[in-house]
C-alpha cells in the first residue's frame, strides 16, 4: 500500500474531489489541513513549488490538483 498524504483546506473543492476519488478506490491517506498548521503549508509549497491545494504526495511523487488519470497511475489502479 502506498504512503499517501493530501495537503488540503476545508473549503477546497478539488481537495474534496481527490478525497472522494481515494474513498471510491479504497486508498488510505493522511489528510494535512494547511489551515491548522503553518508548517504543513510550508511543507506543501516546498514539495510542489506552488501555493495551491490539493498537493498529493504518493510515496514521494508529487501531484498538484485533481488529476484522476495521474492519481490512478501513481497508485497502480
Amino acid at each position: 500500500m502506498a504512503n499517501v498524504t493530501i495537503y488540503t483546506t476545508p473549503t477546497c473543492g478539488y481537495c474534496k474531489m481527490v478525497k472522494q476519488f481515494f474513498q471510491e478506490n479504497n486508498v488510505e491517506y493522511t489528510e494535512a489541513d494547511i489551515t491548522t498548521d503553518p508548517t504543513l503549508a510550508m511543507e506543501a509549497v516546498q514539495k510542489s513549488g506552488q501555493n495551491g491545494v490539493p498537493v498529493i504526495d504518493i510515496d514521494g511523487k508529487i501531484i498538484v490538483g485533481y488529476q484522476p488519470e495521474v492519481l490512478s497511475e501513481a497508485l497502480g489502479l
